[in-house]
């Protein structure tokens, strides 16, 4: 199998000073998040609203690809162009989220596993013909006692890679999303010993699956102390934390690592991505893939106004420009 225009295809999303934007949240995710700027969740209200984001002016210097929800891959802007045309005709990839959501895990209190490979080879050729160029699977993986256990990570390792390989063959460049979540009381250390045995797993199907590690980009969490453990956020500690799993556990041939913002506020991801990037070059490009951590801004200025959009897209506007230099190190509040 030729993956060398998907590899491609990775290293533009990862391109210097660029990150992607997660617009992919679920019908149930996205009405929970318009609830709480007070604003009804309708198909032409969340239509409006992915507009004004993938409309945004001058968002292209510092957004790669955009990965959207199936719902959103269908839809088009009031002119009529198709949301992956439009984000296509300003030089942005559009992307697609693949994956089913999490269900509880049978046998492992606690845990989950995501679904949605049945039908998935039929749903990626049609995906590639509605536009999308790369595709996203999320695994979760929870910290607390014993979790995350061995077969917990296993189970989403495995399913991850036979998502990868799938992708491939139907011309999808995949991201591999195997998120530790920050939640919980753990400290940093323990967060770093789960997300490094996540990875290591990760990879080793990843191998047995016969996936091309040149032709996927990894998306990984931050390591970092849990959000009601009461360790305070150092930023040096976490970027030192998250560079040593990722140099033991993630092999060179990958392309570039995007992290996700996990529950962080907006500023404190733009941080921790900076003082990432300050450590010097690393084995991959160290780049973004945020979703609330860009939206959050826009969300509470647009708030469903039309009269708002312009000061919603400055938002976000403000965000990517604050990620682009996170990226090379040189961003100051």
């Amino acid at each position: 199998m030729d993956t060398s225009a998907l590899h491609v295809v990775a290293e533009t999303l990862v391109a210097a000073g660029k990150g992607i934007l997660a617009a992919d949240e679920s019908t149930g995710t996205i009405a929970k998040r318009l609830a709480e700027v007070e604003v009804e969740s309708t198909p032409d209200i969340r239509r409006a609203y992915r507009e004004l984001l993938f409309s945004a002016p001058a968002i292209d210097a510092a957004i790669s690809g955009v990965i959207l929800y199936d719902e959103t891959l269908r839809q088009s802007a009031a002119d009529g162009t198709a949301f992956p045309r439009l984000l296509d005709r300003r030089g942005i990839i559009p992307g697609i989220k693949v994956d089913a959501g999490t269900v509880a895990l049978a046998g492992f209190p606690g845990e989950t596993i995501t679904e949605g490979l049945d039908g998935l080879r039929r749903r990626l050729e049609e995906y590639r013909t509605l536009g999308a160029r790369f595709a996203k699977w999320r695994a979760v993986l929870t910290v607390g006692g014993e979790r995350p256990t061995a077969g917990a990570i296993a189970a989403n390792a495995h399913a991850l890679a036979r998502y990868a390989a799938l992708c491939q063959e139907a011309g999808l460049l995949p991201i591999v999303e195997p998120e530790v979540l920050m939640d919980g009381g753990h400290d940093l250390a323990r967060h770093g010993e789960a997300t490094a045995a996540t990875l290591r797993a990760v990879f080793a199907h990843l191998r047995e699956q016969r996936v091309a590690l040149e032709a996927i980009l990894l998306k990984a969490n931050m390591v970092l102390p849990g959000s009601t453990s009461g360790q305070a956020d150092d930023v040096d500690a976490v970027a030192d934390a998250t560079l040593s799993c990722l140099r033991r556990e993630v092999p060179a041939a990958v392309p570039g690592i995007v992290f996700l913002s996990g529950g962080q506020s907006p500023e404190q991801a733009t941080r921790h991505l900076d003082a990432l990037n300050r450590r010097g070059p690393q084995p991959w490009p160290l780049s973004f893939s945020f979703g609330r951590a860009l939206q959050e801004p826009v969300l509470t200025a647009w708030r469903g106004n039309r009269s708002n959009a312009p000061i919603a897209q400055q938002r976000l506007l403000e965000r990517v420009r604050a990620n682009r230099a996170a990226r090379s190190g040189t961003w100051t509040r």
